[in-house]
């Protein structure tokens, strides 16, 4: 793509507008899971060298206004400065102040880190005029927020047409992040692919795309008893996406014009409820009785996505293969984890609650590449034009 990279900018006592993507988990108001912070270290430490005439701007969670402060970046900002070593300066009236201006107040030692995108209507809604207040006086504009890299948001797509080409540039994260899922196509076979989560029609797009790489398929999590259904299967009280049977029957076709082989379950933990106190019981089959629900694979299809994963060169891993957050639920997704980080191949682990398995089991160091945006690799997968990018050219 014709987009210049962050070391192709002359950053000199320059105005820079920083979009990362330090949407972390919090409880209590503490940070339960720096890593998007440490992703994004690399990048602002580089700018810091040259200027400290930074504005960073992220989005936390899903707020529903200004006054709910269970997602203010605070945590954040004061995490940021302790790594940085700079006095971090929480600003939120932006929608009204000019970042500029108090770009120009700020001491030596001190950056400035925008409140949470989201308390403002104009971020998601892609507003002009917020656009606009975003990058005014700014020099640079630098996006190095793959996880939000697909949303069509001010910050993202919107503020980067305020500015020329020469003025706006992708960080290292970025950078790191596309060169890492494009080796994914070439890098050799067998390719397996390991998909999990709820929906197949969240994900239709990526695995019709990877059936033109990859060698084997193997489904898990809730998208599985949607296969499992196609196939004739009972799936007892298993959650079953919206069934469709002509987009599961274009999976199965396209995957045999190209010799992909399709692996589910062959057995499976289920309970009579979805709740954290429910009782686990292992099927020993592939149909689920009627009163029972799927909530993991079982101890056979471990066993077996193990061997597949075995013979493998090249493996994507992206969602949990069974309900992870509940313990009783979550083996299959921690065995397939654990296989996968011991293999020595190039694997990539694509974000979301598969990063945060990767993350429970301190696993990270295992895999060729953990990506930070689960839904940013997915539509980049699926061959997608991402807005973020695209408002780079």
């Amino acid at each position: 793509m014709p987009i210049q990279r962050l070391n192709q900018l002359d950053l000199t006592d320059r105005y820079v507008f920083l979009r990362l993507d330090l949407n972390v988990p919090l409880k209590n108001g503490q940070i339960t899971d720096e890593s998007r912070i440490q992703a994004a270290l690399p990048t602002l430490k580089h700018i810091l060298q040259f200027t400290n005439r930074v504005c960073i701007a992220s989005h936390l969670g899903r707020p529903t206004g200004q006054n709910d402060e269970e997602f203010s970046l605070a945590p954040v900002g004061e995490r940021l400065a302790e790594l940085v070593g700079k006095e971090v300066l929480l600003m939120r009236d932006y929608d009204k102040e000019p970042i500029d201006q108090a770009l120009r107040q700020l001491g030596k030692n001190q950056i400035i880190l925008l409140e949470n995108l989201r308390f403002y209507k104009g971020e998601k809604q892609n507003d002009p005029n917020f656009c606009e207040n975003l990058v005014k006086g700014i020099d640079y504009y630098v996006n190095d927020a793959f996880g939000a890299v697909h949303r069509e948001h001010a910050s993202i797509s919107g503020a980067p047409y305020k500015l020329a080409h020469a003025k706006k540039a992708v960080g290292f994260l970025i950078e790191k992040e596309l060169n890492a899922l494009e080796k994914l196509k070439n890098n050799g076979s067998p390719f397996t692919v390991v998909l999990g989560g709820a929906k197949v029609s969240d994900k239709i797009g990526v695995i019709l795309n990877l059936l033109n790489y990859c060698n084997n398929l193997i489904i898990g999590g809730a998208m599985a008893y949607t296969f499992l259904k196609f196939k004739e299967h009972k799936v007892g009280l298993s959650k079953v996406d919206d069934y469709k049977e002509d987009l599961m029957r274009a999976i199965y076709e396209k995957a045999r014009k190209h010799n992909v082989r399709i692996l589910l379950p062959v057995d499976h933990v289920c309970a009579t409820t979805f709740s954290a106190d429910a009782k686990a019981e292992v099927i020993h089959s592939e149909n689920i009785p009627d009163h029972l629900m799927g909530l993991d694979i079982g101890p056979n299809s471990i066993r077996n996505i193990k061997n597949i994963l075995e013979g493998s060169r090249t493996v994507f891993w992206n969602g949990p293969l069974g309900v992870f957050e509940i313990p009783q639920f979550s083996e299959g997704t921690r065995a397939i984890a654990k296989a996968i980080g011991n293999l020595d191949c190039y694997s990539v682990v694509g974000g979301g609650d598969s990063l945060a398995a990767v993350n429970q089991e301190k696993l990270g160091d295992d895999f060729s590449h953990v990506s930070t945006g689960g839904g940013a690799s997915l539509e980049f997968l699926e061959g997608k034009k991402l807005p973020g990018l695209k408002a780079l050219e």
